[in-house]
C-alpha cells in the first residue's frame, strides 16, 4: 500500500520532468523498486557490502521522501497544469529537484547492478551442524572403554650386577670401602625405573655407619710411658728445637695428644729448653 501511495507522486514527478507515459509509469521502480532490492542485499551480503547496501537503501528512502513532498507542495503537478521541468518557483530549489530526479535512474543502473552482482558472488560462510548427543555419548563411551583396556606389563630386567669383595677396614682411622657394582656388556643400556631401584636394592651393599667395631679393627699394643719416650728420643734426634712441638711429635709417634704433650716437655727439658 505504501508503494501504491508513492507510485502517484513519483509518475508526476516524472511526467514534470519530460517523461513519456511509459516512462512515467515505470518511473516509480526506479527509486521504490532499488529500495527493495536494497534491502533484500542488506539481508544477504555480510561485511563491507552489507554497509554499501544500507547505503543505497538510505539514500533512495530519503530522495523518495523529497520528491514526495515536492508532490505535495505543488498543487499543480497533480493536474499537470505546471511548466516542463518546473518543480519550484525558486531556481536553485527547482535546478537541485530537477538534478535530483534525473539523476535517480542513472545512480539506479550503477548501484542495482553492483548489488545484484555481490548478491549473485556472496558465498555464505557453511555452517557445521550440531554433534548429536547419540555422537557425544558414542566418543565417550569409546575413551571410556579404551582406558580400562588391559596393558601388557613388562617383563623386568634383571641388570647382571658383579659385586667386588669388601676390602678388610686397615687402621683404626680407615673405614670401609663400598664396592660399586660393575655393569656387564651384556647389560642392556636402558632398564625399567622399577628394575633398575630392585636390582639397586638388592645388589648394592650398605654403607658403613658410625663407629668402626672392635672387632674389624687392627690391634695395636699398648705402649708404656717408656717405650713412648724411648722412641720419640729416636725420632727426634737430629730436629731442631723449634720442631719440638706436641702436634709434630704426635703425628710422628702415632700418639694421644695429652702422650704428645708430656714427651714435648720431657724432651724440651733433657734438651735444657724453655717449657711452654
Amino acid at each position: 500500500m505504501a508503494f501504491r501511495v508513492s507510485w502517484n507522486a513519483l509518475r508526476d514527478v516524472a511526467r514534470a520532468i519530460g517523461a513519456d507515459p511509459v516512462a512515467a509509469m515505470l518511473y516509480p521502480f526506479v527509486v521504490d523498486g532499488l529500495m527493495a532490492l536494497a534491502l533484500v542485499a542488506t539481508l544477504v551480503l555480510s561485511g563491507d557490502a552489507r554497509k554499501f547496501a544500507l547505503r543505497v537503501l538510505g539514500t533512495y528512502t530519503l530522495a523518495s521522501l523529497v520528491l514526495n513532498y515536492v508532490h505535495g507542495l505543488v498543487p499543480g503537478l497533480h493536474g499537470r497544469t505546471v511548466d516542463w521541468g518546473r518543480l519550484a518557483d525558486w531556481d536553485p530549489a527547482n535546478w537541485a529537484l530537477v538534478l535530483l530526479a534525473t539523476s535517480l535512474p542513472v545512480g539506479s543502473i550503477y548501484f542495482g547492478s553492483d548489488l545484484v552482482a555481490k548478491v549473485l558472488h556472496h558465498q555464505p560462510t557453511p555452517i557445521e551442524p550440531p554433534t548429536t548427543n547419540a555422537e557425544q555419548s558414542t566418543e565417550t563411551g569409546t575413551i571410556r572403554s579404551t582406558a580400562d583396556l588391559p596393558e601388557s606389563t613388562r617383563a623386568p630386567i634383571t641388570p647382571n650386577v658383579t659385586a667386588l669383595p669388601r676390602p678388610v677396614a686397615v687402621g683404626f682411622l680407615k673405614s670401609a670401602v663400598v664396592a660399586k657394582p660393575v655393569r656387564s656388556i651384556e647389560q642392556p643400556p636402558v632398564a625399567p625405573i622399577e628394575a633398575r631401584a630392585v636390582a639397586a636394592e638388592s645388589a648394592r651393599p650398605r654403607r658403613a655407619t658410625g663407629r668402626v667395631p672392635e672387632v674389624a679393627r687392627t690391634p695395636r699394643p699398648k705402649r708404656t710411658p717408656d717405650e713412648l719416650l724411648a722412641e720419640a728420643l729416636k725420632v727426634t734426634a737430629d730436629w731442631p728445637d723449634k720442631r719440638l712441638t706436641a702436634e709434630g711429635i704426635r703425628r710422628a709417634v702415632h700418639t694421644s695428644p695429652a702422650n704428645a704433650r708430656m714427651l714435648r716437655d720431657t724432651l724440651r727439658a733433657e734438651r735444657g729448653c724453655e717449657v711452654a
